[in-house]
């Protein structure tokens, strides 16, 4: 028997998101009859203590005899029970400076950290996380800021609507003029994105015919990395040769930003690779987007008008390319920039599903068939105090030496 505890989200802004519903819990206690789940008991999260005994879970304010703790974001370092296993987001990975008093204190409480951002398969993909929710989020806020930008039309802000269907009710009450949208990022983001301009009837055309046709209609096409990157040297190869060799690559993205009006971005940006645009780019007379919905949100990176993240209580500012610089987003030489980047907690319902149903799917079953494909191996960064060889590149980081 192992049993699980739903931490309760401590971290500021509140994040009503959770690992598992009630009816995940129930799902994963009907598949794997040896799991057993507490529930610390939260006033924040969407889903309510009632709800999750009204489904037979025990709710209390005491997890200390759970084995293992789910959480989303990062646990407060006073929160953390030593000798635990603990599943969230620590943010640590990429050595982020803020985060590093709380590795530190994972290791001196003895606490196995396996990170949700790690959770991948044999190949080093992705095996759960919010990208979805993302852009579904980020595709909708690209449309509201799109309609305040050109006080063409008013939708509410998406924390205020309950789940996905209420998103695409309201998006379809908007009157879109003739625009081209252009989306970058074919993985979980991109399809998130693409699920709510499909769902808007938008249509989708080739890149041929999205560079070189006038529509009488809204149009959007879903470019993928070898769309907006070009060798420097004209040869044309593949994907692989461009996530190998990025530095051979350059921008071809200003054919998309000459005929566009909304640019939704999706993509994963690597090392290496080239900007998508640049400052200089973003002051062309052909740079013809005035909308940005920057769903990657990458500070100062690919994306230049992205200066820096936006909140989902103030979500939409303006870039004044010439002097790149941060105005009010209605100036009319400004791009509007979206660049909210916590998007799946403006749909805590839906994402908390979502990820559940991943969570079932991917990581229960490895703490029942001894891991069989090295799911918790991969993901588990500390263990006995120490790092595990996977994460020792950390250890410098850990003491503050870089």
């Amino acid at each position: 028997m192992t049993t699980f505890g739903i931490i309760k989200e401590r971290k500021n802004p509140p994040d009503r998101r959770v690992v598992f519903s009630p009816k995940g819990l129930s799902d994963t206690v009907s598949r794997f009859p040896e799991a057993s789940f507490k529930v610390e008991s939260s006033d924040i999260r969407i889903f309510s203590d009632e709800d999750y005994k009204a489904a037979g879970f025990e709710v209390s304010e005491d997890l200390s005899d759970c084995e293992v703790l789910l959480g989303v974001k990062e646990v407060p370092i006073e929160a953390l029970i030593p000798n635990k296993k603990y599943f969230f987001f620590s943010h640590t990975i990429k050595k982020q400076p803020y985060n590093r008093k709380l590795l530190k204190a994972i290791l001196d409480k003895n606490i196995e950290l396996y990170d949700h951002e790690v959770i991948v398969n044999q190949k080093g993909f992705r095996l759960i996380g919010f990208g979805r929710y993302a852009g579904i989020v980020g595709a909708y806020n690209g449309f509201r800021a799109f309609g305040l930008k050109n006080n063409s039309f008013q939708l509410p802000k998406a924390e205020t609507l309950p789940d996905q269907n209420a998103l695409e009710l309201e998006l379809s009450k908007i009157d879109l003029p003739n625009i081209k949208i252009v989306l970058t990022g074919r993985g979980k983001v991109g399809g998130g994105a693409k699920e709510i301009l499909d769902a808007m009837k938008i249509k989708e055309v080739s890149v041929d015919e999205y560079l070189n046709t006038t529509f009488e209609e809204p149009v959007y096409t879903q470019i993928d990395v070898l769309d907006y990157n070009k060798r420097k040297d004209g040869k044309v190869l593949d994907k692989n040769d461009f996530y190998k060799n990025p530095e051979e690559y350059v921008s071809d993205f200003m054919r998309f930003a000459k005929v566009s009006d909304l640019y939704i971005a999706g993509h994963f940006f690597g090392d290496g690779a080239p900007f998508i645009y640049t400052r200089e780019d973003a002051k062309s007379a052909d740079f013809n987007i005035s909308v940005v919905a920057d769903v990657s949100c990458d500070i100062d990176g690919p994306v230049a008008t992205t200066i820096r993240p936006s909140t989902i209580a103030d979500p939409i500012y303006g870039y004044h390319p010439d002097r790149e610089e941060e105005v009010d987003f209605k100036d009319s030489e400004a791009v509007a920039v979206m660049a909210v980047d916590n998007l799946p907690c403006e749909l805590p319902k839906d994402a908390s599903e979502g990820f559940g149903d991943m969570f079932l799917e991917h990581v229960i079953p490895a703490f029942f068939n001894n891991d069989v494909n090295g799911v918790l191996e991969r993901a588990r960064m500390t263990q006995d105090g120490k790092l595990t060889p996977r994460y020792a590149y950390l250890q410098e980081y850990v003491d503050g030496k870089e």
